[in-house]
């Protein structure tokens, strides 16, 4: 027969403070709060039912007066913001993005549209070419046509900043990663009157396989394969943390008043870090591939979906992002208690 296991001598029993929900609750360490939450939408011309997007279970785009109402619903929630992404007719796009500066597009009568709805809703206005070209790049093109012309990509960028604003935006957010960008938006807001508009900076985003779902949303698809579009001659090297850092400290510089990491999932190493690196606030983004590989293995049975994506959502706010950009937010906050 065994002998008989005597009781360890342990004065540390660290499950002490597992032992009930009540003890649990007290001592978590991390919460999270509607408040910390960013809700992306898309919106669509028309004046139609909202359009499924395949490769996002449950997201849609939406006709502007649809959009108002979804914008409503998500304040409603308890979330303080939404950011605005366009989908345009490729009919309107070509090489040089040129429909970024038609003043009456789609992007600019829809955040008008929202701010006379809720002009106290927070309304982040997307600042980057991918949208309006014709090749899908975040920027114009080279004159051989082999990279991205960095400076006649950030002429015309601070022109599309400019008209967001002009438009109601109350960010604007640089997603293209050109240099000089951050510095070069706030010059032009400032000298247009909109000291007050600020820049939620893209600053550390880097050149990753977790787009796709996105591209597809927006419709910068521009021929088969080109949602893996290669982007890293400006997106960063998903090796790299100093130059992350290094990139994200020069937004500050020049004047980003949020710092952002993107995706968030995978390079919650860089949101950590870049949150011990600045006084700045730290954002990420939880981007379309985290989202939609969520919800492929929760259909697969592999994940419990709400779990995962309540896990997920922990971890980056754990990391230290003081405000996460994710699809599931506003289904998140309809479960917070």
């Amino acid at each position: 027969m065994p002998s008989e296991i005597s009781a360890l001598s342990l004065i540390h029993r660290c499950r002490r403070n597992r032992r009930t929900a009540a003890i649990r609750d007290l001592v978590q360490e991390v919460r999270l709060h509607p408040a910390d939450l960013i809700q992306p939408l898309f919106v669509v011309d028309g004046e139609g039912e909202p359009e499924a997007i395949e490769s996002m279970p449950g997201v849609l785009r939406y006709s502007i007066p649809r959009l108002v109402e979804r914008c409503r619903e998500v304040a409603d929630l308890g979330i303080p913001a939404v950011a605005l992404f366009p989908k345009f007719d490729p009919s309107l796009k070509d090489a040089e993005g040129s429909h970024a500066l038609v003043r009456d597009n789609l992007l600019y009568r829809a955040i008008a549209a929202v701010k006379e709805a809720l002009p106290d809703l927070l309304l982040i206005a997307d600042v980057a070419l991918d949208p309006y070209t014709d090749h899908g790049h975040d920027g114009v093109l080279s004159a051989d046509g082999r990279t991205v012309d960095n400076d006649a990509s950030v002429a015309r960028l601070t022109q599309l900043a400019q008209l967001e604003a002009e438009a109601g935006a109350d960010w604007v957010a640089p997603s293209d990663m050109m240099d000089g960008r951050v510095g070069a938006i706030r010059a032009v807001l400032d000298g247009a009157g909109f000291t007050d508009t600020g820049i939620l900076a893209y600053s550390a985003k880097f050149s990753s396989a977790y787009y796709g779902p996105f591209r597809e949303a927006v419709g910068s698809l521009q021929a088969a394969g080109s949602a893996h579009l290669d982007k890293n001659t400006y997106q960063l090297n998903p090796a790299n943390t100093r130059e992350a850092i290094f990139d994200a400290l020069l937004d500050e510089e020049e004047g980003a008043d949020v710092l952002m990491v993107k995706p968030a999932g995978p390079y919650l190493d860089i949101i950590k870090t870049l949150r011990e690196c600045t006084d700045r606030p730290v954002a990420a983004y939880q981007v379309s591939g985290e989202f939609a590989q969520i919800h492929a293995a929760a259909r697969l049975g592999w994940l419990d979906l709400w779990r995962a994506r309540d896990e997920s959502l922990l971890a980056i706010k754990r990391a230290g992002a003081d405000m996460i950009l994710t699809y599931f937010a506003a289904d998140w906050a309809a479960t917070y208690q």
